[in-house]
C-alpha cells in the first residue's frame, strides 16, 4: 500500500511509501491520505506522526506525469483536492508532527506545512520549486509559508525555487528541531512533550493560534479570551490546578 497507517503506543503513524518514486504524490494518494486522516480522527491516537519511507525522501512533490496535458478545471479540481486533504491534516482535533527525512518539495512540502509541527534530518533538503516548471505552489505553499517564517523569506523561496537545508530551515523557523535516528522513535520523542497534556486544552491552544492568523489582534484576544474561558470550564483544568496546588501530577481524562 503506498499509504500506510500504523498505531503505536498513543500515536497514529502515516507513512508515504513509494520510495522508488521518491515518494511522490500522485492523486489517488493524496485520496489515500484524506481517507486515512479520516481514520485517525475516529482513533484513540494523541498524535498523528507523518512520515516517508526510506532515507532519501520524506516527499518529493507531485507526480509531474499526473499533471500533464490536462485541461484548467481538470487540474483545479486537483488543486482543490489537495489543498482539502492538506486542511484537513491541519484541522485534525489533535496535534500532527512531520518528520521530513530527505527531500520535501513543492506538495511533500506543502504536506509538512499543514501538520502542527516539523521535525528534520541533518540531511533534509525541502523547498517549492514549482516556479522552475513554469508553475506555482497550489496545495497551500503559498499561504502557509508565509505565515510561518515571514513575507520576505516566503516569497524568496517561492519565486527562487532554492533549496533550503535542514540547518537553515531550523534558523528562519521553517522546522521545529533536527532530529538523528529512526524518524518515527524521533517523532514519538518529541509528541511525548505534548500528549501528556489534556486533548481538550491542546485544542483550544491551537485553535486560538490558528484563529489568530486570520484576524486583528483585537479580535484574536476576544477569541484567545472565548477559548481560555472554555478551557477553564473543562475537567482538566480543575484536575490541573488542584493537582499543582497538591504537588502532584495531574491526572487528565481529556475533557
Amino acid at each position: 500500500m503506498p499509504i500506510t497507517l500504523s498505531f503505536k503506543e498513543e500515536f497514529a503513524v502515516l507513512t508515504i511509501d513509494r520510495p522508488e518514486a521518491l515518494n511522490a504524490l500522485s492523486f489517488s494518494l493524496i485520496r489515500d491520505i484524506g481517507a486515512r486522516l479520516d481514520e485517525v480522527a475516529r482513533s484513540d491516537a494523541r498524535a498523528l506522526l507523518v512520515t516517508g519511507a526510506g532515507a532519501k525522501a520524506f516527499c518529493a512533490g507531485a507526480d509531474i506525469t499526473e499533471l500533464m496535458n490536462q485541461p484548467a478545471e481538470t487540474h483545479k479540481r486537483g488543486i482543490e483536492l489537495g489543498q482539502g486533504v492538506f486542511s484537513s491534516l491541519q484541522s485534525l482535533p489533535i496535534p500532527s508532527v512531520a518528520i521530513i527525512n530527505g527531500f520535501a518539495f513543492g506538495g511533500g512540502l506543502e504536506l509538512a506545512l499543514s501538520c502542527t509541527f516539523r521535525l528534520a534530518s541533518a540531511n533534509a533538503k525541502v523547498g517549492l520549486p514549482e516556479i522552475k516548471l513554469g508553475l506555482i505552489p497550489g496545495y497551500g505553499g503559498t499561504q502557509r509559508l508565509s505565515r510561518l517564517i515571514g513575507e520576505a523569506r516566503a516569497m524568496e523561496m517561492i519565486l527562487t525555487g532554492r533549496t533550503v537545508r535542514a540547518d537553515e530551515a531550523l534558523q528562519m523557523g521553517l522546522v521545529n528541531r533536527l532530529v538523528e535516528g529512526d524518524p518515527v522513535e524521533a517523532g514519538m520523542s518529541f509528541a511525548r512533550e505534548f500528549t501528556c497534556h489534556s486533548l481538550a486544552s491542546l485544542r483550544h491552544a491551537r485553535g486560538a493560534v490558528h484563529r489568530s492568523l486570520q484576524t486583528s489582534l483585537a479580535e484574536g484576544l476576544k477569541i484567545e479570551a472565548d477559548l481560555s474561558t472554555l478551557a477553564y470550564q473543562t475537567a482538566d483544568a480543575a484536575e490541573g490546578m488542584t493537582a499543582f496546588l497538591e504537588k502532584r501530577k495531574p491526572s487528565f481524562q481529556d475533557r
